[in-house]
This record gives structure tokens, sequence and C-alpha cells, in this order.
């Protein structure tokens, strides 16, 4: 490491020097502007058999590749769309120009330049450069073209280099952005309207985790980065608006691991007159659509090599039923406590035994059970417990009409019969708040003894979903900055 960073402290020296030079002979090395006409892949479809009358197309992009020649150069160009391979000669550009090509470019470079198109012997559509011009000098060398960046933390740390380098890297993103603005499309096309609401919150509600806390100076009050957006959302039913939903970042002041960044993207949805059937049809309409419309499959390659079905109907299974399979016990939710705590440590599942009953039921669950549902799992009739925001199920009373929807050994998506009996509500949030050390959100009360219609609600994890639908190992690959440990001043 200290060997390379002496190597690009040298790089540096001499493009500084190049930088220096440039503007010593008149030649602005960071222009304001470039009249760009075509993308790489527009400039490609715009050719055409009769090289003759070619149209003039315009480009930019970043240097990432030249092979240097007597008086003539190929070099390749990096843009939004993909890359685009370029061809210099002295007697089109002239010698001044192709001189500056050669001994004061570097890859990294952004140029901007005009030409005709034609086609290698090999096939590759090439642009044909008549005049070209430095846009902005890069200072730095980028990382090797054939491995790019192979340290993890470099990668999150500066991302930049890897979408530069890594190609793979790029399609991930790019179809997290499609993923994305499928998912509005298809929730615009069922008449949900989409809705903002606050990020800084006087009271952290809506889910059982511990928030980021600052302190709100014009009202000398403290305040919370939300931790869900569920409690402002059904304020908006109990308003009329009956089909709302919100993309946007939830916070945790809670672990981290491959799976979990304590900032992350949350889609919320909640439809009145349905219940968690409807979110169950409306979460399985939409992957496909996104199967569709963005990925043009339903099979899913993870990076492990297992294929996920998404097309078809998906399995449903009780969360009690799961539980006693796992366990070999039919008895199991009559045990005593200190009975599943020495089942859990003859299995070695970790288990504070301060833990509620539930709590402790609910680790086997998701330290034995969930990893294994790689398939799409509905996971219904949850224990009411854990979810206080549920109404309770009609032929199971110590349940709630709740659904968790697993693929890829998580779960993706739960969604609920939503408690809408102000009451009732209270009583669930009053324990909650007792177990978790909550404050109730008072104003969320009042708003749903103004009366709330009955509603679907689901909350979708976008990242873990993009995680299944693209088949990376990590929420770190589909997030473009994670949450990482500052570097230390002296390093």
């Amino acid at each position: 490491m200290k060997d390379q960073q002496i190597e690009t402290s040298d790089q540096f020296a001499v493009r500084q020097a190049k930088l220096e030079e440039l503007r010593g002979k008149g030649i602005d090395p960071f222009r304001t502007n470039w009249d760009q006409t075509h993308t790489s892949a527009e400039a490609a479809g715009a050719w055409i058999e009769d090289e003759e009358n070619s149209p003039v197309v315009s480009c930019a992009g970043r240097l990432v590749a030249i092979r240097k020649m007597g008086k003539a150069s190929f070099a390749r160009i990096l843009d939004r769309a993909g890359t685009l391979q370029i061809y210099m000669k002295k007697d089109i550009v002239g010698e001044e120009a192709y001189d500056l090509f050669k001994k004061s470019l570097d890859l990294g470079d952004f140029i901007g330049m005009r030409g005709t198109l034609f086609k290698t012997k090999t096939g590759e559509i090439t642009l044909r450069v008549q005049e070209f011009s430095l846009v902005s000098k890069s200072l730095r060398p980028l990382p090797e073209k054939w491995h790019g960046l192979q340290d993890d933390d470099q990668i999150y740390r500066q991302r930049y280099l890897d979408l530069i380098s890594n190609e793979d890297s790029r399609k991930v993103f790019q179809t997290r952005s499609k993923i994305i603005r499928c998912i509005r499309n298809y929730l615009e096309s069922k008449d949900f309207t989409e809705v903002e609401t606050p990020i800084l919150t006087s009271e952290a509600g809506g889910a059982a985790a511990r928030p980021f806390t600052t302190h709100f100076n014009a009202l000398d009050c403290p305040f919370y980065l939300r931790i869900a957006l569920e409690l402002y959302l059904k304020r908006l039913l109990v308003a009329g608006m009956d089909r709302v939903f919100e993309i946007g970042r939830n916070f945790r002041n809670e672990g981290l691991s491959r799976r979990h960044n304590p900032e992350f993207t949350m889609l919320e949805v909640y439809q009145a007159y349905s219940d968690y059937r409807g979110m169950m049809e409306l979460i399985h309409g939409m992957v496909q659509a996104i199967c569709e419309e963005v990925l043009g499959t339903t099979k899913i390659t993870r990076y492990d090599e297992t294929v996920i079905e998404l097309g078809g109907e998906w399995r449903e299974a009780r969360y009690k039923d799961l539980i006693i399979e796992k366990t070999g016990d039919p008895e199991w939710f009559s045990r005593s406590k200190e009975e599943k705590l020495a089942w859990c440590e003859e299995e070695e599942i970790e288990v504070d035994p301060n833990r509620e009953d539930f709590e402790v039921t609910n680790a086997v669950f998701e330290k034995r059970i969930e990893p294994t549902l790689i398939q799409p799992t509905f996971v219904t009739h949850v224990p009411k417990e854990l979810v206080p925001l549920a109404k309770i199920s009609p032929d199971d009373p110590d349940t709630v009409e709740v659904f968790e929807l697993c693929i890829n050994g998580q779960e993706i998506a739960p969604a609920y019969s939503e408690q809408n009996d102000p009451a009732v509500q209270r009583q669930q949030l009053e324990r909650q708040a007792g177990e978790e050390q909550q404050k109730i959100d008072e104003d969320f009360l009042l708003a749903l003894e103004h009366g709330m219609p009955p509603a679907g609600g689901m909350g979708v994890g976008i990242d873990r979903l993009i995680i299944m639908l693209t088949g990376v190992p990590s929420i770190r690959d589909v997030i473009l900055f994670p949450s990482l440990k500052p570097i230390p001043k002296d390093q």
C-alpha cells in the first residue's frame, strides 16, 4: 500500500506538471461546457452503412483506454451510456492537436470530440475524430483497467472509482434506478398518490428501533431522524387520502452488517378498504412487474448460483407451523420460557435470557428459519406482541393479520391489516412503549380518534429487494455511499 501511495504521488506530480504546461500554452484544462449531441450508445445507433454520408456526432466522456501509435491512435471513452471507441489521426485533427493528444492527455481525462462514424475491420463502430478538446484534466490515476478496486473498504469509500472501473457495479446502480422508477409507475397505475412526510420528528414512532437524536435549535427541543414512515402516512388515511405511498430514507441507530445499514430506503404503502391479503396481491404484482419490465426474467441467480423463482404463485406458511416444524415440538407454544431457552442453548442459538418469551421464539425464527426461506414465502399470523400496529386475527387471538414476505433468506416486506380502533391501538402502543422505553405519539392517537378507514399497509425494504433482484451478496453493494467509520486523520 505504501509503494502504491508513492507511485500515485509520483503520477500526481507528473500530471500536475502537464496541467501547468497546458495553462502556459493558453489552454484551459477545465472547460465550462461541451456541446454533446450524442451519448456513446446514441452515437453507435447513428451509424449508417453509407459512411461517406455518416452524420457528424459530438460526444464527451472520460478516457479509459489509450493505444497510441505513430500517426494514428485508438482510444475509448466512458460516459453514462457505456463506452465508445474513438480514432484519432494526425492528418485529420492536425499536427498540433495530435501532439497534444499524445503528450498531454492521460487516462482519466475528460474530452469532447466531434466526428463521423465508421466500422473497423473487427466490426466495432468507431468515432473518427475531426476535432477534440480537453474539457477536464484528471490529476490522479484511475484503478487498473482489468482489476479495478480490490479492497472492499476502498470500493465503498471511493465509490466513484468503483463505478469508473467496474461495469458490474455500474449496472447494479442503473438497475436500482430502474426498479424504483418501475415501483413508482406501478403504484401510480393503481391510483396511489406519492407523498412526502417529515424526516425530522418530535417522536420516534412506527417501529421498535433506536433513533438518531438531534437538537432542533429554533424550537429548543430534541428531535429524531425518523425510524419509520408509518404514522404520518396513516394520518393521511384519516384525512381521506385512500391510497398513498412514500419512498424515503429511514434511520436506525443500530448495527452494521451485510444486511443492515443505519440509513436505508423504504417504501411504505397504505390502501383504505383493504387488508393484509390485499397487500399480498399488491407486492406479488409489483415484483412481477419489475421482473417483466426491468429484468426480463422471473429467475434470479444469486451470488452463490442459487436460482430464485419469482414467477407463479408464492408459498404461504403460518409462523407457528414453521416454528413447530423447526423445533419438532407440537407443544412449543405452551412450553415455559426456560424450556425454550434450554432448547436454544442445545441448538447454539444465542438469546438473551432476559428477553420476553415471544422474543425467544422469534430468535428461533430469525436465526434458524428465515435464512432458509430462499424462495418467496408469505409468513402469516405473526404473534401479536411483535406487531402492535396490526389487527388481531379473528381465528387466533394470539396472532395478528400480518405477513412477512421472505425471499433470499431475509424479510423483504412486512404487511398488516392496520389497527384502526384507537382504544386497542393505545393499549398496544403503551405496552410497546413500556418495553422499549419509548414515548407514545399522542398526536397520532388523536388523529385515529377522528376515524381511520380499514386499511392494508406494507413496508418494502428497497435495499434488500434490490439485493435479491440483482443477486449481490451485501447491502453495501446496492447503496452508493454506505455508512463507514471515518478514517483517522493521521492515516
